[in-house]
């Protein structure tokens, strides 16, 4: 066989992600799986019941629509004007995709050349570095640094060059719960109009924020036209195997996305869209109730990791929390969350392997609190007799 490596250069050192590793790890050893960020319980009951009368009624049983379901798109549309009084066409400003991480993909594939570059602020989801890899653009990362992991935004402001072609954002931020203040979102749309880049935002855990107000980059002065908008159904209704995502930006972008995204999955997830459709529209006691369940959730295991001993950094949203182990003696994340399920139980997920300047986060340690509150409980005492 020919001695040439057989996966392509652009993917290299990519291998497997770090959640199927454990996400394994859990399974060997019945571990507490608090690395791979999904609910251990399933969402409203009647949005499950959608899905199947959807199946039952032959609705999306066949391939759907290539930009999405019109029930689906309007209630997307419906969604935006509802929460935060932006305005879409759901027949030319709204597409579906097989969760946001197509969205993201398919998004990056579209709008970079070769050697354009992207400023993403580090760390972050390991599936925007594949992706910009796989288009051939250059990642530049900018490193968010605890405690707070607040932007510099003069740093930002330093890292454009002539060949930066957009910022792909992440507010509410995995994995450090960070919330971008709408004076950072306001200096960063201040930028992106003064050098004519586009921006990438995800918002996938949009309805899962704690402290502060979540503000769509869209909805700024001079974004309208050069924000793409990626957000999901998972995070919000406990629904991540369903895998429905969307893309909201102005019609050329949309327009430009789908030819790329119509070459990945085509379609997916036919009958979910329909159900989906109906969960946009939950009164708003399902988003706040919702939320005020993950809060009390998220207070359980920060109080619990701080008395085992963690440094915890306190997030103002998503369902993860960020912790420092130095306090703990160790210096390793990787190392400390492999040898974990074995010492107590529990599988944690380093936070190492979202950066690239590996030494910012190397004793980094991040748990998802998206579980039943009993689950919390047990992983907090076996953490502390650790």
């Amino acid at each position: 066989m020919n001695a040439r490596p057989l996966l392509n250069r652009r993917l290299d050192g990519f291998g497997t992600t770090i959640f199927a590793e454990m996400s394994a790890l859990a399974v060997k050893t019945g571990a507490i799986n608090l690395g791979q960020g999904f609910p251990d319980t399933d969402g409203p009951e009647a949005v499950r019941e959608a899905a199947v009368r959807a199946l039952r009624d032959g609705r999306g049983n066949q391939y759907p629509p290539g930009p999405g379901v019109p029930e689906l798109r309007t209630a997307i549309a419906e969604h935006q004007q509802r929460f935060y009084d932006l305005a879409f066409d759901p027949d030319t400003e709204v597409m579906v995709t097989a969760g946001a991480t197509e969205a993201i993909a398919a998004t990056m594939l579209a709008l970079l050349e070769p050697g354009d570059e992207v400023i993403a602020f580090e760390p972050y989801y390991d599936s925007y570095a594949a992706s910009i890899a796989m288009a051939g653009g250059k990642r530049v990362p900018l490193t968010l640094r605890a405690p707070d992991f607040r932007p510099d935004l003069d740093a930002l402001r330093d890292a454009v060059t002539d060949r930066t072609r957009l910022l792909l954002l992440n507010s509410p931020h995995n994995p450090t719960g960070m919330l971008l203040s709408r004076e950072e979102l306001a200096a960063i749309a201040e930028l992106a109009v003064e050098r004519d880049l586009l921006v990438v935002t995800d918002e996938v855990y949009e309805h899962l924020i704690f402290d502060g107000e979540h503000v769509p980059l869209i909805s700024l002065p001079g974004m309208r036209d050069r924000t793409v908008s990626i957000s999901s159904s998972g995070k919000t209704f406990s629904f991540t195997g369903w895998k429905v995502g969307w893309v909201t930006a102005s019609a050329p972008l949309v327009t430009a996305i789908r030819t790329a995204k119509q070459f990945l999955t085509y379609v997916s997830a036919g009958p979910f869209q329909y159900a989906i459709a109906e969960a946009l529209c939950l009164p708003d006691s399902y988003f706040t109730g919702f939320r005020e369940e993950l809060r009390a959730k998220r207070d359980i295991l920060t109080d619990g990791l701080t008395t085992a001993g963690f440094e915890v950094f306190r997030p103002q949203g998503t369902y993860f929390i960020t912790t420092d182990i130095a306090g703990l003696g160790e210096k390793d994340g990787l190392a400390f969350c492999r040898s974990l399920p074995e010492r107590c139980g529990v599988v944690a997920v380093p936070n190492a392997v979202f950066y690239d300047d590996k030494e910012a986060g190397r004793s980094q340690v991040r748990f998802a609190f998206c579980k039943q509150e009993h689950v919390l409980r047990d992983a907090v005492s076996r953490l502390q007799r650790m």
